[in-house]
């Protein structure tokens, strides 16, 4: 694990190096993408870069880890609707390459199963983006005595619903359920990139990072992989130990 600790306002920057890395050593790459305040930054670099003519997304594939139950793919609330605004209509990535759980499909499980075939199918995901929930979930893996390895619906926590009810008009719009990629398939990607900013991460960021490895703490799992880069601002690493915060400010991230 390549931890990496920059200001608030490089946070964009070093993501757009890193996925230009990615790019450049594999053209055809398929990237995981996450939705959420946590990944925009990053998404405005890539935009940035790719009108620069600098990277290109037109021979990858992307894969968005989640999308609500019950929300219109037109919702201005939907993660289809956010990928599109946030990214995808700004980019060279070619519309029949990007693929996003549909949460109106009237058979979910059957979506479920079509998801991680065609995840298995392209031979899953090289560059995986995720952000982490204030209750430790990564997607809408959500803590519990146990995880599912592959997409499954899954029933939203009510502090995960308290959290996201900042983007609705109240928390009585929030949708209850929510498709999402299972541990099992984001642990396979050959790599994870995650990212925090705030104070507000801070103290599930140290436990995550630095606890125990638990199903109550899902993101606690990434300490298992063998090539994860954890990108954090200095407010969402104020509670590392400090040989591990001095050490992070220190690497050069590329």
């Amino acid at each position: 694990m390549k931890i990496y600790i920059v200001p608030q306002e490089q946070i964009g920057k070093l993501g757009g190096e890193l996925i230009a890395r990615q790019l450049q050593a594999k053209p055809d790459s398929v990237l995981g993408l996450a939705t959420g305040s946590t990944p925009i930054p990053f998404y405005k670099e890539w935009i940035s870069l790719v009108k620069q003519g600098k990277i290109s997304f037109a021979r990858a594939r992307s894969f968005n880890l989640d999308e609500y139950v019950g929300l219109p793919g037109g919702h201005p609330q939907s993660y289809r609707t956010f990928m599109r605004e946030n990214l995808l209509d700004h980019i060279d990535l070619p519309a029949s390459a990007s693929d996003i759980p549909n949460g109106q499909a009237k058979d979910l499980e059957a979506e479920c199963r079509r998801y991680d075939k065609a995840l298995e199918d392209i031979g899953g995901i090289d560059w995986q983006l995720l952000g982490i929930g204030h209750n430790g979930h990564i997607g809408f893996n959500e803590p519990g005595p146990s995880l599912t390895a592959g997409t499954h619906v899954v029933e939203l926590a009510e502090e995960t619903r308290e959290a996201n009810s900042r983007f609705f008009a109240s928390i009585d719009e929030v949708p209850t359920q929510a498709i999402t990629v299972g541990m099992g398939t984001i642990l396979k990607a050959r790599q994870i990139v995650l990212v925090a900013q705030g104070e507000s991460k801070a103290g599930i960021v140290a436990e995550a990072l630095t606890g125990p490895v638990t199903t109550e703490l899902p993101a606690s799992f990434l300490q298992l992989h063998g090539s994860v880069t954890v990108v954090l601002d200095e407010a969402a690493a104020s509670k590392l130990p400090a040989s591990l915060i001095e050490s992070a400010k220190g690497a050069n991230p590329v």
